[in-house]
């Protein structure tokens, strides 16, 4: 009497036959299986030289929702020897600062595609690397905020609700008023840096500061400089 009995099925798996007796030989129309425990174990699928595990499937998990894990304007404790209180004012001063470039840089993208007449080509180049620029500001500023324990603006939606940049109408208008925009806007965030810089070296947080003196201040300045002197009423061709 044999105690089981092991064999393969064609489909990788192990049979595990459990019978009190060796199955009689099959006569006409029956399967030695017949009157057997069968208990089938889950293979391990090859591929070549690779195993995988069919419990896990390459299906995307789609649409999933959980609350958000920290709320905009709290602080998370980060250890860089500065307070809370100085964190938390730097964040809500450069969450300030972010909203009005993320409206700037959008602005310059709209005059980018939009300007038009004799200076367009200049005028067109100039804008998309001012955008460019601006974003670069965006990432930093973020950053540094995040660095800060804090929760940057990073949606255009939520920037559009913070900035205090006047919305332009939607359609096109004409150059000097494009650049008019511009340079308002630009003053708009440069008074909020100063501010900012003032704030930032009461509480030591000299990160910030140097963020905002270092890159951020000066790429303002230079870009109000190159954008208004395209407005400069000077003769083209006769002094």
């Amino acid at each position: 009497m044999r105690r089981g009995r092991r064999a393969d099925a064609r489909g990788g798996g192990h049979l595990i036959l459990n019978a009190a007796a060796t199955p009689p030989r099959p006569t006409s129309g029956h399967s030695p299986l017949d009157g057997a425990t069968i208990a089938l174990r889950e293979p391990k699928e090859r591929h070549g030289d690779h195993t995988t595990r069919p419990e896990f499937q390459p299906q995307p998990l789609l649409i999933q929702k959980a609350p958000e894990l920290q709320r905009f304007g709290s602080l998370r404790l980060l250890p860089i020897a500065l307070s809370a209180e100085a964190r938390g004012l730097s964040a809500q001063l450069l969450n300030a600062i972010l909203a009005d470039t993320t409206i700037l840089y959008a602005l310059y993208k709209k005059h980018h595609w939009l300007v038009a007449g004799p200076t367009f080509y200049q005028l067109h180049l100039l804008f998309d690397k001012h955008a460019e620029e601006q974003l670069e500001l965006i990432d930093l500023i973020a950053e540094r905020i995040q660095s800060l324990g804090g929760i940057a603006v990073g949606d255009p939606r939520h920037a559009a609700e913070l900035t205090t940049i006047p919305r332009p109408p939607d359609g096109a208008e004409e150059v000097p008023v494009m650049i008019g925009r511009l340079l308002d806007a630009h003053e708009i965030i440069i008074e909020k840096v100063r501010k900012a810089l003032d704030a930032t070296e009461k509480s030591k947080d000299l990160g910030t500061n140097d963020l905002l003196m270092g890159d951020v201040l000066r790429r303002h300045e230079l870009q109000v400089w190159f954008v208004a002197e395209h407005v400069v009423d000077v003769p083209l061709a006769k002094a």
